[in-house]
């Protein structure tokens, strides 16, 4: 009876193309095929999970419950799991196959949340979720509904990068959730081993990586992958003090995006000069680490993405590496990008913009939470606004759903902790973000 009411209903965002009731049916088909075999080369981490599951028909019961009470008002996740959990009664389900059931309805959306929004390098945002999933069996069927409920949102909103961060939360959680310590479940250890691995195969001698490490901290460590540590190491080992700008880039290993990695003396607005070069270029930033070592050089990867999709990666690699060396080897102030045309999208259904700035949970930083309509030059915005007030900016997460960006910013700064400023602060990137 509850599916009546979603029947042909429409979703009032611009990142779900179906309705609601399409919506879910696309998710059920995601999972059916990671039980499939001749599907089992799209996602075979899936389908090894999903054939090892115990009565892997219950993820079907939550993807037809987990948007059920959508258009009631009020959290649809805390209605849909009344539903869900008279469903399950009503069809004899044991206990403990209904709290799961119902569990996984109430907590659809928290592990791209989390995997999205958070930073997933801090060992106890590890910790706080593996607390929320408490076991494995959870954790599992958690992972493979949220990868089908992204992928059953629109063909434009799932890519390799958001399967990548699914996919190291996961392997995370399930470390910690293996006895390990939450430091270890980020697997630090392991990853040096493995960077080590990767030096000594591509002919590097034992120890050039030792003066380029001792520099860094071990949060570039936590931060980075192990791929993306030695990658870094090959091009910098031997000059950690260079006086020219040092900048790489390459297609991603899926192809769905290039990296980029610049390495150069801090200096004043580095971070919005940037982000202003790759919005000139018409590229959306997916992903930022921005890391200052312990000598006084800018390390900061990117990771970037055409938002048209017209872009042949392979042939523009060059050109990023030649312009933005000749750009930050003249100083000068940073170039705004054009604001670029307004979506039709975005003029029928406006998305007004919301910001807030709250202290983590541990107390070491500041969060930056903002959603806008996307266009060309957002984030050089809110960088500029940051830079003007002295703020740092450590990490920058950004989901972008259709025309709509959720982002996510990790800060410090001696600014944040004077309550008047942060609403001042909050008020300029309001008037900022206006489309």
């Amino acid at each position: 009876p509850a599916w009546r009411r979603i029947v042909g209903q429409m979703q009032h965002d611009l990142f779900h193309v179906y309705t609601v009731d399409q919506h879910i049916l696309m998710v059920l088909r995601n999972v059916r095929r990671f039980t499939m075999g001749e599907h089992a080369h799209e996602y075979p981490l899936m389908t090894r999970l999903i054939m090892a599951f115990e009565r892997h028909w219950l993820l079907y019961v939550a993807a037809l419950f987990h948007d059920i009470a959508k258009g009631r008002g009020g959290d649809h996740s805390t209605l849909g799991m009344a539903d869900a959990r008279e469903f399950c009664t009503q069809h004899g389900m044991d206990a403990n196959d209904t709290a799961l059931v119902v569990w996984l309805v109430e907590q659809h959306l928290t592990m791209s949340r989390v995997a999205q929004k958070e930073d997933t390098s801090d060992p106890e945002v590890i910790q706080r979720f593996a607390d929320v999933v408490r076991d494995e069996r959870r954790l599992v069927a958690l992972y493979l509904l949220t990868h089908a409920d992204i992928r059953g949102t629109s063909p434009k909103v799932w890519n390799g990068w958001k399967g990548k961060l699914l996919e190291d939360l996961f392997f995370a959680t399930q470390r910690l959730l293996r006895g390990a310590t939450a430091k270890e479940a980020l697997g630090l250890d392991g990853r040096l081993e493995d960077a080590r691995r990767q030096l000594r195969f591509h002919g590097l001698r034992p120890g050039v990586e030792d003066a380029l490490w001792a520099r860094l901290d071990p949060v570039y460590f936590m931060r980075h992958s192990a791929e993306e540590i030695a990658w870094h190491t090959r091009l910098l080992y031997y000059r950690t003090e260079s006086d020219e700008p040092v900048v790489k880039a390459r297609v991603a290993e899926d192809e769905d995006g290039v990296q980029v990695m610049v390495f150069t003396r801090d200096q004043k607005d580095l971070f919005v000069r940037l982000t202003g070069f790759f919005g000139r270029m018409g590229f959306t930033i997916v992903d930022a680490k921005v890391h200052t070592t312990r000598h006084g050089y800018a390390l900061d990867s990117f990771m970037l993405q055409d938002p048209g999709e017209q872009a042949a990666y392979r042939d523009i690699v060059i050109l990023i590496e030649h312009e933005l060396t000749a750009r930050l080897q003249k100083p000068g102030l940073p170039e705004r990008p054009s604001r670029g045309r307004m979506s039709r999208q975005v003029k029928h259904f406006p998305i007004s913009p919301e910001v807030s700035i709250r202290p983590d949970e541990a107390g070491r930083h500041h969060v930056l939470s903002l959603t806008a309509a996307d266009r060309p030059g957002l984030l050089y915005d809110v960088a500029a606004v940051l830079a003007e007030h002295g703020i740092r900016l450590h990490t920058a997460k950004i989901a972008t759903l259709g025309e709509r960006v959720e982002d996510t910013f990790l800060l410090t700064g001696n600014v944040l902790n004077q309550d008047a400023q942060v609403l001042r602060i909050e008020r300029e990137l309001l008037e900022r973000l206006q489309v």
